[in-house]
């Protein structure tokens, strides 16, 4: 298949943009009176349905019909069934491999953040050492954080690019709510350094950096895959894409949207995801 510069630099775009909202997250974390609970809590569950529903509904029957059109009707379906999976194993070990306390995809408990922030208010940039029961300690898990925000990026850049060529208008939907997902993981990177060193600079800077993986993500995806493109590697890739999206949902942003508002809200988010995705994609039919 053949892309022209023009989209191939749109999707490039789009996936720079999912990355690099984990400086949103920072953004937020410090420029805010307080977090918007109920808000983001929704927001999370606006992002799950429109991952879910465009992985079901769209990414998932492109990648089966892609294949079927290679290998026929019944081993086309298992290898779209094999792929799709096996994109949920890729992001499940890469989660497994990531210890629970310096992985962002665990829950965070913004009302933590917000104390802090209260605490940084009344105590001024430069923190007291009493008041930081451990610098290195904090330090560290904001750093290894970051670290875990770039792995966990890599393959969602990977398929940002890849549907933005496809299909512009699922590559925006993709991009949308991705960058919705990473803001919480800014926050985990950024709010715990900015605790240790009391320097908003640094903690911003190491929040920014992190979700330059989702774009080179999308360099790997150009220079690799696109070389070998063809029906077979776009079906394949796709499948595995709607995996990674559908796992990245039911594990960590239904959970999260919940954590941080209610269960109510997370539904109606997740539900009013879906139903936009839908009215888009019947629009655009």
């Amino acid at each position: 298949m053949q892309y022209s510069t023009g989209a191939i630099l749109f999707a490039f775009a789009l996936t720079l943009f999912a990355g690099l909202s984990t400086g949103i997250g920072s953004a937020l974390a410090f420029y805010t009176k307080q977090t918007n609970k109920k808000f983001l809590s929704g927001a999370l569950g606006f992002s799950a349905g429109v991952m879910i529903y465009v992985s079901f509904i769209e990414i998932f029957p492109k990648a089966k019909d892609s294949l079927q059109s290679v290998l026929g009707e019944s081993q086309g379906l298992w290898a779209t069934t094999i792929a799709f999976f096996g994109g949920i194993a890729l992001i499940a070990l890469i989660d497994k491999f990531v210890p629970s306390y310096e992985n962002p995809h665990e829950i965070h408990d913004l009302s933590n953040i917000d104390e802090l922030k209260d605490l940084v208010e009344t105590e001024g940039y430069e923190l007291p050492k009493k008041a930081i029961s451990e610098d290195k300690e904090l330090m560290r898990m904001g750093l290894f954080s970051a670290l875990a925000i770039a792995i966990h990026n890599f393959p969602e850049g990977m398929a940002t690019f890849m549907s933005a060529l496809e299909d512009p208008t699922l590559g925006i939907s993709i991009a949308i709510a991705i960058a919705i997902h990473n803001i919480p993981e800014g926050i985990a990177v950024s709010v715990p350094i900015y605790f240790a060193t009391g320097d908003k600079k640094k903690a911003f800077k190491y929040s920014f950096l992190s979700g330059l993986s989702e774009p080179l993500g999308a360099i790997v995806a150009y220079f690799v895959l696109l070389r070998y493109s063809s029906d077979l590697m776009f079906g394949l890739v796709f499948a595995g894409v709607a995996g990674i999206m559908v796992y990245i949902s039911l594990d960590e942003l239904l959970p999260t949207a919940e954590k941080y508002g209610e269960h109510h809200v997370a539904i109606y988010g997740l539900i009013g995801g879906m139903a936009v995705m839908a009215v888009s994609l019947v629009l655009l039919a």
